[in-house]
């Protein structure tokens, strides 16, 4: 698995010839499945398949070659002009929680979803998103093996003294689910491509 990062919250997971899109920005990045975690309410249709690509901006069950995706409704944070949609992605018998949007602590039910991912996405950035302590202690509550930030910028110093860690910066993140197995809230910063 390659995990690339292109800023914000678009992160592409890659493994053989299938990919995985977060969040792009635009048309540029490609990928055979991508989630949206920030949807317009009046968006016609929320899943497009046309053959090629499919687009997820709704919660759901989805599921597309041998990916099973599972998108949760934060309806706290949700308004009737947008849509706030978290994910639990279970791919290569590893689970992948993307917190998108999120700007406040979750809700115990989700938190329950969410518990003992591989990979958690995280927005750590403040304001719209995660305060950096807010992030800590959901970090700590979920209990992931490797924790990649979101939102952060260049400044992720924060979360990491919130969290009490230090971090890996990478280009890309490569590995195999045995090389996560033993890991318990493994940081790692991606540098922008």
């Amino acid at each position: 698995m390659i995990i690339t990062y292109f800023g914000n919250d678009c992160f592409r997971l890659q493994s053989g010839d299938i990919s995985l899109l977060t969040d792009p920005e635009n048309n540029r990045l490609k990928a055979d499945i991508t989630l949206k975690t920030l949807t317009a309410t009046n968006d016609p249709d929320g899943t497009n398949n046309d053959g090629h690509d499919m687009v997820i901006t709704f919660p759901g069950e989805y599921e597309s070659k041998e990916i099973e995706i599972e998108g949760f409704p934060i309806a706290e944070e949700s308004t009737d002009k947008f849509l706030k949609t978290a994910y639990r992605v279970s791919w290569e018998g590893m689970k992948f929680v993307f917190l998108g949007h999120l700007s406040r602590p979750i809700d115990a039910t989700l938190m329950e979803e969410f518990a003992d991912p591989d990979i958690l996405f995280l927005p750590i950035g403040g304001g719209h998103f995660l305060e950096p302590e807010v992030a800590a202690k959901i970090a700590k509550q979920l209990e992931a093996r490797a924790i990649i930030p979101a939102f952060g910028g260049n400044k992720p110093d924060a979360f990491l003294k919130a969290l009490g860690k230090k971090a890996e910066v990478m280009d890309k993140f490569v590995f195999k689910q045995k090389d996560i197995a033993t890991e318990k809230s493994k940081i790692v910063i991606l540098k922008q491509s």
